[in-house]
């Protein structure tokens, strides 16, 4: 595995480029988001995505939440939000409200969890964004940790447990860490809490309404 540091306030593009072509190339990358470490990879690549689960150890029942770059590369690769999805993106991104949507058909059952949904974010963290889009895509987000192991905002805590299985860390010092992102479904009408998290629902409610 190679480690590369960047700093997080200025990530260096160099860092950034490489670990978005280990993920077009099917590679696994570790990287930081505004919570904790999570795996990255291309979640439209099934090899790729049966690397993150055999890393953690998980079955493939379990959904695997995505995050993205912007908006519009959402849109670009998942499809457009519906109207009320869009309301709770343009208030709550970049930050930790993961949004559950239809699931295009190129994404398989390991990321759907067999749902035909799935979960994405843009997170409030300047190397997850970036590395997104050096990927050209949305990419995973699963926490970098084996299955029942507490998640890490550590960098040296993942190379310590995953480091033989990784293309690359970047590091950028610890995150952030705190509650997990609220999840709600906006398959559905009205939209639903399905975890609650950093965002407290009674915020999100008053967006769910039509103006």
């Amino acid at each position: 595995m190679r480690r590369v540091f960047v700093d997080p306030g200025s990530p260096q593009r160099d860092a950034l480029q490489e670990a978005g072509k280990w993920i077009r190339h099917g590679g696994v990358v570790a990287m930081p988001t505004d919570t904790l470490y999570g795996l990255a990879a291309d979640p439209f690549q099934p090899d790729a995505v049966a690397r993150v689960l055999a890393i953690k150890g998980r079955a493939a029942e379990k959904a695997i939440a995505l995050i993205a770059a912007d908006v519009e590369q959402v849109a670009e690769h998942l499809g457009p939000l519906s109207p009320a999805a869009a309301r709770l993106a343009e208030r709550f991104w970049p930050g930790p409200l993961t949004l559950l949507v239809p699931a295009p058909p190129r994404l398989g059952d390991a990321i759907t969890g067999g749902t035909g949904r799935v979960g994405v974010r843009v997170p409030a963290d300047a190397v997850a964004q970036a590395i997104c889009r050096a990927a050209g895509r949305p990419v995973t987000a699963t926490s970098a940790n084996r299955s029942g192991e507490p998640a890490t905002a550590s960098p040296d805590e993942v190379e310590r447990h995953l480091g033989a299985d990784l293309d690359l860390l970047v590091d950028a010092g610890p995150t952030r860490g705190g509650a997990p992102s609220t999840i709600v479904d906006t398959t559905e009408e009205p939209p639903r809490l399905i975890r609650a998290g950093a965002i407290d629902w009674q915020e999100i409610e008053p967006w769910l309404v039509r103006p």
